[in-house]
């Protein structure tokens, strides 16, 4: 038996079979279904180098997005790629390059397009960087001046799933708990509990309240508040749990600073506005009495405050979060088991789960000597302007002019707003280079594309620090095409540019193989546990790390004893009023949790404009396996289906499978019609990673494939993080009765004569 692993899920197969999820998973992912058919399809991969004729003719990006290329041999490609490189940092300094890595390319612990490219950028002189995510930046930026946490480290200490299952008699989910984005989790997964930790507590007899525009799969009670307003809701259930005398005054004097200012925020004593149930219902669409009762039963229960990931994608994205840390501090049950605060329950399948966390080690990246970056969603106003000003957590910041873009293992022209500007942005650069295994609308836009394998072609090692399994992943299918490993085409390049050896350090792949396990025997040593060597490990294919259960309570040490383990925050406790915040004096963030109505919400819309929702999508992972079997036999008409209120649909004139257009003043897209009455009227759901397809229709710019990043809006989310805003989004429908349109995305760029 042979394994493979992916970020939706690992497989098992024999040689010519099928992939098959492990036997041991309880909730295999749908996503794999499509997997094994998107990396074969010879339509949408990248068979052999190519170069864009109008680089070659000396254009400089201005013809980038929509030219033809010319397939030439790895020799030349590799020539014109360290040319065009070295040539821009002796012209311009590696400041002017930006190495654009961010996307989820493997689960491989070797195969890392990122590191890969970092290793070989950093040894050429440095690049440009990135910060934080765009899954969760305000929380990145946030969770250091309120928790003393890094993200990573309050996701890494998340109160364990099975103490809540046993404990927890209410959880609030604020922006839903779904198996839907549970499917996945960044460097691969052997198992899914998210669903079966569901189904226990429904069992138990939890009452699970989902806070969201539309009905999960995982609650027994749907609150259907309107989007972008879930911090008013939590302001008002922070309120009437105080106005009824039954906030922990002692857990808020022991634990938490600034609870004095925020308490005159509530009370409207600061600012003439009681935060009451009547006050946040107009706002929230809710029931005044249905918020007032949930306030006592979470003061009256064990109670659980869990924020999705999704919530802080927003205007002001960094409210909700605070705002329900606010709410879980006042109910006083933080550092319990089962109960308190949360981030991210559902938003990927790991956070919470109850396992050791082992450091493992990965590929070697070396140091950027560029200190410059920028945050990781700011890329097109980065290009669109360079040297002008920004804010960025404290500072003000400059944009850096940036001549060179490399790009490996993601796809910005999926994950990024507006997808319309980023094109007009993607043009400024002199020079775009791309290793990619598919013609994404990325390596559509790049000057000199460079194929790369997928993860089905080639040999890797799984090793997720929270993951309690190991698994040697087997190559399942041969290279498609000339493509080559990101690591050989980094090797090849760093012989062209003079520094080879340095950048493998004499070792092939088998020889990095020999290293990283090697380490990982040390790392398994001092957890009190032995590897076995190598080639037993290649055999077997698979090591469960023993007595790998481990439950955790967020902030539990602090809890126990707040003074020996003090936060890092400016008071040493959870700041419910943060100084520092509020001395910045930025509108778009002060100093509390504060409710500030979104420039695209629902409370200021016209008649017909909707909410656009534009979450992860249940047939694929992100743009991932989009050309997969699973994710095509999903589409209507070959297009991404949007979901409406079956009462909207009828108003709008759409049936299930007609051709909808969604429109706003950023853009247009065309998607299908699926019905849904888990979903509020005034909402349009549609799912991120359709292949972006822009085309002149009827004389104008439309998107014909389905992507939602055609419509949204790009700005940060505040002054202080800058994270993206892809859930502040309005939009208005139409049926179309045109045409469909061919796509283009389903064939190569054609190839200039």
């Amino acid at each position: 038996m042979k394994y493979t692993s992916s970020h939706w899920g690992s497989y098992q197969f024999e040689p010519g079979g099928p992939l098959m999820p492990l036997a041991s998973d309880p909730d295999p992912s749908r996503i794999g279904r499509g997997w094994a058919s998107a990396s074969q399809d010879r339509q949408s991969r990248i068979l052999r180098p190519a170069i864009r004729q109008g680089w070659l003719d000396g254009d400089k990006g201005r013809n980038r997005c929509g030219d033809s290329y010319v397939e030439v041999s790895w020799e030349r490609a590799i020539s014109l790629a360290a040319g065009a490189l070295g040539d821009t940092v002796e012209a311009h300094g590696n400041g002017a390059v930006f190495g654009g890595s961010y996307g989820w390319s493997s689960a491989g612990r070797f195969h890392h397009a990122q590191s890969q490219m970092r290793r070989f950028l950093n040894l050429a002189g440095g690049c440009v960087s990135s910060r934080d995510t765009y899954s969760h930046a305000a929380a990145e930026v946030l969770f250091p001046h309120i928790l003393g946490l890094s993200n990573k480290a309050f996701q890494d200490q998340m109160t364990a799933m099975p103490l809540v299952a046993e404990h927890c008699e209410l959880l609030l989910a604020v922006g839903g708990i779904s198996r839907r984005t549970a499917q996945i989790t960044s460097s691969g997964t052997t198992t899914h509990e998210v669903g079966p930790w569901l189904e226990q507590m429904r069992a138990k007899g939890t009452r699970i309240i989902e806070l969201s525009p539309a009905r999960g799969d995982g609650a027994t009670e749907w609150l259907s508040i309107r989007p972008g307003t879930d911090t008013a809701c939590l302001l008002a259930l922070a309120y009437e749990i105080h106005a009824a005398g039954l906030a922990d005054e002692a857990f808020l004097a022991r634990y938490t600073s600034g609870w004095e200012t925020f308490r005159d925020y509530l009370t409207g004593a600061a600012d003439g506005t009681p935060k009451t149930a009547e006050w946040a219902a107009s706002i929230c669409d809710l029931d005044a009495q249905v918020i007032r009762d949930l306030a006592r039963d979470l003061a009256a229960s064990k109670s659980m405050i869990a924020v999705a990931w999704g919530l802080q994608r927003a205007e002001y994205g960094e409210q909700p979060l605070w705002a329900g840390l606010a709410l879980a501090s006042i109910i006083g049950q933080i550092g319990q088991p089962g109960t308190g605060y949360a981030f991210g329950y559902g938003s990927t399948t790991p956070v919470g789960r109850a396992t050791r966390l082992i450091p493992w080690p990965s590929m070697p990246q070396g140091r950027n000597p560029v200190d410059d970056y920028i945050p990781v969603a700011r890329i097109a106003d980065m290009l669109l302007n360079p040297g002008g000003a920004y804010k960025y957590d404290g500072e003000t910041r400059t944009y850096p002019d940036i001549k060179l873009i490399w790009w490996t293992g993601g796809n910005p022209f999926h994950h990024h707003q507006d997808l319309n500007r980023l094109d007009e942005a993607w043009t400024r650069p002199e020079t775009v280079i791309v290793n990619d295994h598919s013609w994404t609308a990325t390596a559509r836009r790049a000057d000199i594309v460079l194929p790369a394998t997928a993860p089905l072609e080639r040999e890797d090692i799984l090793m997720n620090r929270r993951d309690p399994t190991l698994l040697w992943m087997s190559r399942y299918h041969a290279p498609v095409g000339d493509a080559l490993d990101d690591h050989e085409i980094f090797a090849r390049l760093s012989r062209q540019m003079g520094f080879g050896d340095a950048f493998t350090e004499g070792r092939d792949t088998e020889g990095w193989f020999d290293w990283l396990w090697e380490s990982s025997q040390e790392v398994a040593k001092m957890h009190g546990f032995a590897l076995p060597d190598l080639n037993s490990f290649r055999a077997e294919g698979r090591f469960d790390i023993p007595d790998a259960a481990e439950t955790r309570i967020a902030l539990g040490d602090f809890v126990a004893d707040p003074e020996a383990h003090a936060l890092a925050t400016e008071s040493g406790r959870i700041t419910l009023a943060n100084e520092w915040i509020g001395a910045l004096g930025l509108p778009s963030c002060p100093g509390h949790p504060t409710w500030m109505e979104p420039t695209e919400c629902l409370t200021r819309a016209q008649p017909d404009e909707l909410h656009l929702v534009s979450g992860q999508p249940d047939t694929r992972l992100h743009s991932q396996n989009d050309r997969g079997s699973e994710a095509l036999a999903d589409k209507i008409k070959g297009r991404e289906a949007a979901s409406f209120h079956p009462d909207t649909a009828a108003a709008l004139g759409l049936v299930a499978g007609d051709m909808v257009r969604l429109y706003n003043e950023r853009g247009a897209c065309l998607a299908g019609v699926r019905l849904n009455d888990g979903l509020r009227r005034d909402c349009v759901f549609l799912p991120t990673g359709a292949w972006f397809d822009p085309q002149i229709v009827n004389g104008a710019r439309l998107e014909v494939h389905g992507n939602p990043n055609a419509l949204t809006r790009d700005v940060g989310c505040s002054e202080l993080s800058q994270g993206n805003t892809a859930h502040s989004c309005l939009v208005r429908a139409e049926k179309w009765t045109g045409g469909v349109p061919d796509l283009t995305i389903d064939t190569p760029p054609v190839k200039a004569s």
